[in-house]
């Protein structure tokens, strides 16, 4: 009988937060509970403790279909396959937003047996971290008004404010408002708008931070606008970065929870990889590397956004050397990328196949290639899948020198993940990366934005649109040129033209705009029609959800 990840994950007999702690090495007095299965970690463990790091391994995954790839639910029935096999194991995770829970995407913890848990306390309010980033900036943003309605003394021009509200939630009637209306007593009127939480700076700054002070720099530094004379406006001037930081001391303990089948998992973070970097805390996997043997994490959508970053952002500021990556596909979705409708996935087409699996194989090469890492294919395999379709993505892949490994972890968990453990513990003793960033930080804006477009995407260049232009060069006078490139793309193509699926060629990406993240410490280059606040779809996943007079939950997922 099919059930769904809800009844799954609620059939799970979880053990307590204490000995899912013990299981991690970690000590009792830096755990902080949170009702017996959930925790926070205390941030002096990372400090105190005389463990060497593990094995960093990445899990990616090809441009997602409609298809599914699993990325989540691999990485979570990888790190249980490793348990299986004897390995001392950790996960490193992001945490849902509520806006894509109540959308349409789903939540992040997993999928069939292969989940975190509890999953529904992961999906909904978790330990809160949400809601402190979006109050940390929500008070800059009243700050913001607030100075200016108090007679504006560093002269800050309403019409160049950045800084925008943020809600977790997807709400397109927030995108652009106008706020201050009602006379004088209510402020100043002005445009104004809101960005979903996980697309706010705090949320990239509270992933980016080593410590409470290095958070309170970062807040510090936040640009939220500019004065008449065109000179930025920080957060520091506005006296806000400590109480921001008062409000974030605990959201910047990573929380620990537990798979359906005990393995630690530290789920801490959680930026959008189309609009931010897409990677969970850098705390988070400081502290799984230390806690086990081996650390398990993954990056967001497609590799050329979630792996890209976490590679040029992530492991550039964080001092992190992955030491295998997984490139997770399907049958299902590379026959979609080869323009198989969805209707007719489950009829065997090598003819698709073949169109469509250069995408993966674009993937594979770059990471091998571009960033010169070991790397390994996850085929998540669905009953549909035939032996020669199997045969041909293995045959494929060996060409590039990387071997396939089918993986059954939804139906299977740790079982399903046996074999692709085996490889990445192969790949992590045996083949030794030379691991190198897409670009250095020295070069200018646009060649960084240019090298990412033409060695990761695939691209002929870029073609920057005259405001771009401007954004660029007043950066670069303001000294921002040696910050890594952030991209904001769709998640559906190595272009910036969602239809443009497989591998496409002979495609230039437009820069739209052009903005600092000082607090991040990164340039966000904003290209095609992608937006920092989604809306809902015409029967949004909230409509089925329920809860009983006992207080369970039904309907998410």
């Amino acid at each position: 009988m099919y059930k769904s990840d809800i009844e799954i994950a609620q059939e799970c007999v979880m053990k307590p937060i204490t000995e899912i702690a013990a299981t991690a090495n970690v000590d009792e007095r830096y755990i902080e509970q949170y009702g017996k299965y959930k925790a926070k970690i205390d941030l002096a463990l990372l400090n105190e403790t005389d463990r060497k790091d593990g094995k960093l391994v990445l899990v990616t995954a090809i441009t997602p279909t409609p298809a599914g790839e699993g990325k989540t639910t691999t990485t979570i029935g990888l790190a249980d396959g490793l348990k299986r096999i004897g390995k001392n194991v950790t996960v490193a995770l992001r945490e849902p937003s509520l806006g894509p829970v109540f959308g349409v995407k789903g939540g992040a913890a997993g999928g069939g047996y292969a989940q975190v848990v509890p999953m529904e306390d992961i999906n909904l309010h978790f330990t809160g971290d949400f809601h402190a980033i979006g109050a940390a900036n929500n008070l800059l943003a009243a700050m913001l008004d607030n100075h200016i309605q108090q007679g504006n003394a560093l002269g800050i021009d309403v019409r160049k404010i950045t800084w925008k509200r943020c809600v977790d939630m997807n709400d397109r009637q927030l995108r652009n408002v106008v706020d201050g209306l009602g006379g004088k007593v209510n402020g100043v009127p002005r445009e104004d708008g809101f960005d979903i939480t996980v697309a706010s700076e705090i949320m990239a700054v509270l992933c980016l931070s080593n410590s409470i002070t290095d958070l309170k720099e970062r807040l510090s530094r936040i640009i939220v606008g500019y004065t008449y004379d065109d000179k930025p406006v920080t957060c520091g001037e506005l006296k806000a970065a400590g109480a921001m930081t008062a409000l974030l001391k605990d959201a910047l303990k990573p929380n620990l929870v537990q798979t359906l089948e005990g393995t630690p998992a530290f789920v801490h973070g959680g930026p959008f990889a189309n609009i931010a970097h897409g990677c969970n805390s850098v705390m988070a996997t400081k502290l799984a590397l230390k806690m086990g043997d081996y650390a398990i994490t993954e990056a967001g959508f497609g590799a050329d956004l979630g792996a890209e970053k976490f590679l040029d952002i992530k492991c550039r500021m964080a001092g992190l050397t992955p030491d295998a990556v997984v490139v997770v596909a399907t049958v299902r979705a590379l026959k979609m990328h080869g323009g198989l409708a969805k209707t007719e996935l489950g009829n065997e087409d090598l003819v698709a196949l073949e169109k469509g699996i250069p995408n993966l194989l674009r993937h594979v090469s770059n990471i091998k290639n571009v960033y010169k890492l070991p790397c390994v294919v996850a085929v998540n395999r669905f009953p549909t899948d035939t032996d020669s379709e199997i045969d041909f993505i293995i045959e494929k892949c060996r060409e590039l020198g990387v071997n396939t490994v089918l993986s059954t972890v939804w139906a299977e968990g740790g079982k399903g993940g046996e074999a692709l453990a085996k490889e990445v513990v192969r790949l992590c003793e045996e083949e030794k990366g030379d691991f190198t960033f897409a670009y250095e930080l020295e070069g200018s804006i646009e060649q960084k934005i240019e090298a990412v477009v033409k060695k990761v995407y695939g691209g002929n260049g870029i073609s920057i649109l005259p405001a771009a232009k401007k954004q660029i060069e007043r950066l670069a006078e303001l000294g921002f040129a040696n910050c890594p490139v952030c991209m904001a793309k769709t998640q559906y193509s190595f272009s910036d033209d969602p239809t443009k699926l497989g591998a496409p060629t002979d495609f230039t990406v437009t820069i739209k705009n052009v903005k600092i993240s000082a607090g991040a410490g990164f340039i966000v280059v904003l290209t095609g029609d992608i937006m920092t606040m989604p809306g809902l779809p015409k029967v949004p996943a909230a409509e089925k959800i329920d809860v009983d007079e006992n207080g369970k939950i039904s309907g998410l997922f």
